[in-house]
């Protein structure tokens, strides 16, 4: 059963995204996303900069298994990105909540949040 902390929002793709009050949030993928895709190997990254629609395309993750596309959860402008996932990819295997987030990211339309998923909802659909 894959863990799914409740403080966290969530995507049908297996994104999680944490909102912070500043209009920033952490974009990572879930236990569930980690654990179908095996042993991860490598991340490519968005630049900071770079701002995205709601599912688009922002990189790949790369396992032993199979390639997949990230997207998204919300249109956002990207700020940081994991300089230790990058260096060390296995962090999604191994702590996909805490060391493992993906990007730092400012929200744009900050009324998408309300059609991220609820922890119980993400639940139901894994």
């Amino acid at each position: 059963m894959s863990h799914i902390p409740k403080a966290l929002l969530y995507t049908k793709d297996h994104e999680w995204i944490l909102v912070d009050e500043d209009g920033t949030a952490l974009v990572g993928i879930t236990d569930y996303a980690q654990e179908s895709l095996g042993d991860i190997t490598f991340v490519e990254f968005p630049t900071p900069g770079e701002s995205f629609s709601l599912a688009d395309t922002f990189g790949v993750i790369e396992s032993v298994k199979a390639a997949s596309d990230l997207f998204m959860p919300i249109d956002a402008e990207v700020l940081e990105i994991n300089q230790d996932v990058e260096s060390e990819p296995e962090l999604l295997n191994s702590d996909p909540y805490e060391k493992g987030w993906l990007l730092k990211i400012r929200i744009i339309n900050s009324s998408q949040v309300d059609d991220l998923l609820q922890a119980e909802a993400y639940a139901q659909l894994v």
